[in-house]
């Protein structure tokens, strides 16, 4: 389970230059995950070799000369509640301000570790634009640069220093966590009180109306199986309320805390981008990924509107191509009873483990079959493989050049280990190494 760093501070001090310079700069590194694009509200980083998730949580508007409103207040509450670490941010320019320490000291009366930075400090020579923050009584403050990269080692160093070291998910051996997850209004709320067959949890026509994650814990057929309600994801151009971008990260905490995500699409409105985003997040934490169409029975009966579905699903989410999808309809019950069965059978997948011998006895199948391309005249030897872990299985084989590996043949080996094994229902995360 991934650490929260959550950047927070008035509009235009410089929040989103911080995210974009932390998530592109060479001593970050940024998973690559399809589906994902530039104004995304969060990104898994790694700094000096630990990795986080750093959020973007927009400006914090004050409203009087001194006074924070009731509702802003609230959602600065929520980020501390949310967030493992906070990154407090001044505009240097501008100076000190009234929103800048009702802020500060709204943050600084939560136990929750703070670092403060003022940005728009370009050079040594500006540093003493930074002194006047002091009077707020903090320890240290960081004088940095987003836009020019002046300080942000500095102020990084200190802050994967006091991260704190959190633990996977606290599930009961064998116990499945499924995360239900998708945009508003799709029916998740709805499937969960078909599955559990009670009105457990409150259902609406209006979006947004789970706004925190809730969990469900009951047995089926001697399986103990905990599923996690969250609140639905939205694109971040739509969040006008900003207790819903919180929300957001709720969804994300409660995809690292299980096993399985269910994502929940709505066939009758079709496949759009934020679908792909809900996937990539999945993707992005290992989850197994179950597809669930909901809504199916109003499909019935046109050919035209199903086969729309399926390209644009191929279209859209080729990155999950090895997702099942299931075609359900959370207000009548129809295809609900397949679920479990299928949960089952990424569970078991998901659990895979690898004898040594038959994996480095497929990959020289593999590699006879199609031997890795010469790269300036030189060819990719590859030695040996191993399973390192599972949820999901991960291979890990060592090279003589781990520079010489190509994406293309990468995914080719994937391929292969998959239909070898019989993992066609979940993502294979193979690592190179250097012997």
């Amino acid at each position: 389970m991934l650490p929260i760093i959550a950047i927070v501070g008035r509009p235009n001090v410089g929040k989103s230059t911080l995210f974009n310079r932390l998530t592109k700069t060479r001593d970050a590194l940024v998973g690559d995950i399809p589906g994902v694009t530039r104004d995304r509200l969060y990104a898994t980083v790694e700094w000096d070799g630990k990795s986080f998730v750093l959020v973007d949580t927009g400006g914090f508007d004050s409203l009087g000369k001194a006074r924070l409103s009731i509702e802003v207040t609230r959602q600065v509450e929520i980020a501390i509640e949310e967030a493992d670490l906070i990154i407090l941010l001044f505009d240097g320019k501008t100076g000190l301000t009234p929103g800048d320490e009702e802020l500060y000291l709204l943050l600084k009366r939560s136990d929750k570790r703070l670092l403060c930075a003022v940005n728009k400090i370009d050079s040594p020579e500006h540093e003493r634009q930074s002194l006047e923050f002091y009077s707020l009584g903090m320890d240290m403050v960081f004088p940095i640069s987003s836009a020019h990269g002046y300080g942000i080692g500095s102020l990084m160093d200190q802050a994967i220093g006091d991260l704190p070291c959190l633990e996977g998910p606290q599930l009961e051996e064998g116990r499945r966590g499924i995360a239900i997850v998708g945009r508003p209004n799709v029916g998740k709320s709805s499937l969960i009180n078909r599955i559990i067959g009670s009105q457990r949890l409150v259902v609406s026509e209006q979006p947004g109306t789970t706004r925190d994650a809730v969990d469900i814990s009951f047995e089926r057929k001697g399986v103990s199986y905990l599923l996690v309600d969250t609140a639905g994801i939205r694109r971040r151009a739509r969040v006008k309320e900003r207790i819903e971008t919180f929300s957001t990260i709720k969804a994300l905490k409660a995809i690292s805390r299980c096993h399985i995500a269910l994502i929940v699409l709505d066939s009758k409105d079709g496949i759009v981008d934020q679908d792909a985003r809900i996937c990539s997040y999945a993707l992005d934490r290992g989850c197994g990924i179950i597809l669930g169409l909901n809504k199916w029975d109003l499909l019935k009966g046109d050919p035209s509107r199903i086969r729309s579905v399926g390209e644009s699903i191929e279209r859209r989410l080729g990155f999950i191509s090895f997702a099942p999808r299931l075609p359900i309809s959370a207000l009548t019950g129809k295809g609900v009873a397949n679920l479990f069965p299928l949960i089952e059978r990424v569970w078991k997948q998901l659990n895979t483990r690898i004898p040594t011998p038959a994996l480095n006895k497929a990959l020289g199948e593999a590699v006879r079959r199609h031997p890795p391309p010469q790269t300036g005249g030189r060819g990719l030897k590859l030695l040996y493989a191993t399973q390192v872990s599972v949820h999901p299985p991960m291979i890990s084989i060592f090279v003589n050049r781990r520079d010489f590996v190509r994406r293309t043949y990468e995914r080719y080996l994937v391929n292969q280990f998959k239909a070898q094994f019989g993992l066609d229902l979940i993502p294979l995360k193979i690592v190179f190494k250097e012997k």
